[in-house]
């Protein structure tokens, strides 16, 4: 599904237009990144959190000639699905 398609979904599952759904999402998006970005955690319960950890910095190789390289650390985003969701799924 891509966002479009969900734009659409969601407009059929509330009965809002698509313009506000469109906004709803990107409401949500833009939220998320910022709370994110912040270190906070976002959770919505029964379907899961997101959070942000950090990767330690550690030694890999380049594919095509085999030199080893240092790959810096850096923040990643996670993402912790809740009980019903992976119940859903299973």
């Amino acid at each position: 599904m891509n966002k479009a398609e969900l734009i659409d979904a969601m407009a059929a599952n509330t009965g809002m237009t698509k313009a506000d759904a469109k906004r709803a999402l990107e409401a949500f998006v833009d939220t998320t990144s910022k709370a994110l970005k912040k270190g906070d955690r976002v959770a919505l319960v029964g379907f899961g959190s997101f959070s942000t950890a950090t990767r330690a910095s550690r030694k890999g190789r380049n594919p095509q000639t085999g030199a080893e390289i240092k790959i810096a650390a850096k923040k990643v985003v996670k993402f912790k699905p809740g009980n019903e969701l992976s119940n859903m799924v299973k």
